[in-house]
């Protein structure tokens, strides 16, 4: 076996018939009376004292390393002659050598041997021994169709690469292709992986070109692993491609200069012989791209799906969705206390954690960036395309409050881990093909399944009518077939933490669909997913905790809004701090007014909706935010940043009603015409006194586990059940939970008996049930 096979990067112990000298990179001139200099590409080394000037000269690679102690000794004596030859080997500055290193016929150097050699210790190799494996290894080419070899060949011949004729025996495979996706791909990973050969791709395109990552079929990532990601940032193919009906990416045309493809060329077989040579280093795990136009490079982490079918154990998911969801001791990072929630990690602790997962090639996340248009008083950032609104054309990709994900908070850095955790529960929530499913119907299946209609919440009424709701063509507003409780479909487990026990829900209703193919379509009348109570955390715990609170919330919502009850004022001074009171004084400056609702329902979680008009023109521009949280405060808080994520919408609002960044019908109606004097209940209850912190009992725990033993109780004594799927990818290592709480209300449209009609009665709100035909006609759209 080579070097270049075992990779090892440093030269053997010298032998005592081995010549040493300086290494091939320096180039030793002695300053007698100054110092002895090293001169190499990467600057000058200054050797100063007497024993550099003695020990230079002899140091030329023609004399054995006894040799040099020997004259060394001499001058210098034989202690200080050693400590010094030691001091220069452990500097990393000389090497032993069998001399020749490379030659050609006749014991003549071969051409560019000395300099090849010279690159190679500049590597941190030793340049005669990586010379030497370069000369005994060889690069096979693969090009898949419509690509040439030749010029790679000739490029290999040209820094010393043996070109073997096929892959059978080579020590490396390069793969050419004109996209990372191409099908062939699969067949080369394949088939390399099997014989055990790692292998190379590499995008031969004139204006990025691709290389690397180095695939090794005894460690790392596979190709599949990177298909994973790569395929996550094409979602603008995806109209496209199904109405062309290809099974691969969309061909792009050829595009570059000749010189362009000669560097991808060349870089491509540079790469191939640094590995050949022996080097290794973790950056060739890394896919590589140069940008030809900025004359840019980049190098993007490629890592190893656990849960691969290629090269992992592709039940990791199943096991996890089957097994016990327990919750465990988490105590609550001290820094997050008065933030915008409890968490097991600070926000700084989890970008550092996960922040690898943002990457524009191989990341789950394309980029993170500041919301445009968002006020110089607030913090929101988006983080790419909101998953769970996956649509398969050009008006779906570009419409909605929430086509993009994103998160929000009272600073920079708590916004970026809130659209980290946001697009990382979009993709986790989303079906990727190796979930558990029992294939049965509700009837079949017995006890064990939860009936949709309990969590879905139609009336018989908005049955009825579907046709009508489904008209607006709005997600939010979509009313689902009926569903027939005898025909077969794919059920998911949850676990029930009040009942310690496996339950059954469609999995239609638990995971988005991907649109893509890749994973199994739902029955046209299966009922969706949506992203209610979808929540990631830097725990299993915290994120239960805010996928409860968001069901807590938008049950709350619901409440009030389709009631049109009038609520408590908070009172905001009573929660001032200085965040808070920046964002005032912003709205202010932009003329605007803020205030907030008490929407506290029957579930006594503090619940808040922060409200905010313009009061410069006619038409209102009303927005509004709600949070849920244990803390009032924090409740508050998180309304009103999530408010502050609306007002880019319609800040440039002009008063003849253009001007409104999105183009969405329901929002653009409800910003023209909606305002505090014709929808009364956006306006605090004159009659009731404005909530202070007094007004909620203090609750405040150090550990998640308090908080979610709270939760399990609380939903228990309410004669509900609580449901939880673990939705974490092994490969993002990012908890992520799916909570459902049958019986809890969406803030969209449902407007089947129960709660949404009990519990205003209940609290007192109202006298008696709103008749359904009394309902707030406008459906919520967020």
């Amino acid at each position: 076996m080579s070097t270049a096979e075992r990779g090892r990067p440093a030269a053997p112990p010298a032998a005592a018939d081995r010549l040493v000298g300086f290494k091939s990179h320096l180039r030793p001139t002695v300053v007698p009376g100054d110092a002895a200099y090293l001169v190499s590409r990467r600057g000058v080394t200054a050797l100063g004292g007497s024993q550099a000037e003695v020990l230079v000269p002899l140091l030329d690679g023609t004399r054995t390393a006894g040799a040099v102690r020997q004259e060394a000794s001499r001058l210098l004596g034989a202690e200080d002659a050693e400590a010094a030859l030691t001091a220069l080997t452990d500097a990393g500055l000389i090497r032993a050598t069998s001399p020749p290193a490379a030659t050609a016929a006749g014991g003549v150097p071969a051409p560019g041997a000395a300099e090849a050699e010279a690159y190679w210790d500049l590597a941190g190799l030793d340049g005669g021994l990586a010379s030497a494996d370069l000369s005994r290894a060889s690069a096979a080419i693969e090009a898949l169709p419509g690509l040439d070899p030749a010029p790679v060949a000739e490029a290999c011949r040209a820094s010393g690469v043996a070109v073997a004729g096929d892959a059978d025996g080579a020590s490396l495979v390069l793969v050419l292709c004109d996209d990372y996706l191409s099908p062939g791909l699969a067949a080369a990973d394949a088939a390399h992986r099997a014989a055990g050969r790692p292998w190379l791709p590499v995008r031969l395109c004139g204006t990025e070109p691709w290389v690397g990552p180095f695939f090794r079929p005894d460690t790392g990532p596979c190709w599949h692993c990177l298909a994973v990601r790569l395929r996550g940032h094409r979602h603008s193919e995806l109209p496209v491609g199904r109405a062309l009906g290809l099974d691969g990416p969309v061909p792009r045309p050829p595009a570059g200069l000749a010189a362009g493809t000669a560097l991808a060329v060349n870089l491509a077989v540079l790469e191939a012989a640094k590995w050949l040579a022996g080097l290794r280093n973790p950056e060739q795990g890394h896919l590589h791209t140069f940008d030809t136009l900025r004359l840019r490079t980049s190098g993007h982490r490629v890592d190893r799906l656990p849960q691969c079918p290629a090269c992992g154990d592709p039940g990791l998911v199943a096991r996890r969705v089957h097994a016990p969801f327990v919750p465990a001791s988490r105590p609550k990072a001290p820094a997050a206390a008065g933030g915008n929630g409890d968490r097991a990690l600070t926000p700084a602790q989890l970008l550092a954690a996960y922040g690898h997962l943002v990457d524009p090639v191989t990341g789950v996340v394309k980029e993170i960036r500041r919301a445009p248009g968002t006020p110089d008083d607030a913090h929101a950032y988006t983080s790419g395309h909101n998953l769970a609104m996956a649509s398969a054309t050009l008006a779906g990709l570009r419409s909605g409050l929430r086509a993009l994900s994103g998160g929000k908070g009272r600073t920079a850095e708590e916004a970026r881990a809130g659209a980290l955790c946001e697009a990382v529960e979009r993709y986790s929530g989303t079906r990727h093909g190796d979930e558990p499913t029992v294939r049965d119907s509700l009837r079949g299946l017995g006890a064990a399944a939860v009936h949709p209609d309990d969590c879905l919440l139609y009336s018989a009424r908005q049955y009825a009518e579907r046709d009508l709701w489904n008209a607006r063509a709005s997600r939010f507003h979509y009313v689902s077939a009926p569903f027939d409780e005898t025909r077969p479909t794919d059920w998911t487990p949850v676990w029930s933490l009040t009942g310690g026990v496996q339950r059954l829900l469609p999995a239609s209703m638990l995971y988005f669909a991907r649109g893509d193919g890749r994973a199994p379509a739902p029955h046209p009348d299966d009922p969706w997913a949506d992203s209610n109570g979808n929540a990631a955390g830097s725990s299993p715990e915290d994120a239960l905790v805010q996928g409860f609170m968001e069901l807590v919330e938008r049950d709350a919502v619901a409440l009030w809004w389709y009631n049109r009850t009038r609520q408590p004022a908070v009172d905001l001074d009573a929660f001032a701090d200085d965040w808070t009171e920046r964002i005032r004084r912003g709205l202010r400056r932009a003329g605007r007014e803020a205030w907030a609702l008490d929407l506290t329902s029957d579930l006594g979680i503090p619940v808040v909706a922060a409200l905010s008009r313009r009061t410069d023109k006619p038409g209102e521009d009303v927005v509004f935010g709600f949070g849920a949280h244990f803390d009032p405060g924090v409740a508050l808080r998180r309304a009103l940043s999530e408010m502050a994520q609306l007002l880019p919408a319609v800040r440039d609002a002009r008063p003849d009603g253009t001007g409104y960044r999105i183009g969405d019908p329901e929002p653009l109606s409800w910003w023209r015409n909606a305002t505090v004097g014709n929808q009364r209940y956006l306006a605090a209850d004159p009659a009731a006194a404005p909530r202070t912190p007094a007004d909620w009992p203090a609750v405040r725990t150090a550990d998640l586990l308090d908080d979610v033993q709270t939760i399990t109780e609380l939903v228990r004594r309410k004669g509900m059940d609580l449901l939880v799927l673990d939705q974490t990818r092994p490969d993002l290592g990012i908890p992520v939970t799916k909570v459902v709480v049958p019986g809890l209300r969406h803030f969209w449209p449902r407007f089947a008996p129960g709660r949404l009609f009990d519990v205003p009665v209940e609290l007192g709100r109202l006298a008696e049930p709103t008749p359904y035909d009394q309902l707030n006609p406008i459906p919520l759209f967020v």
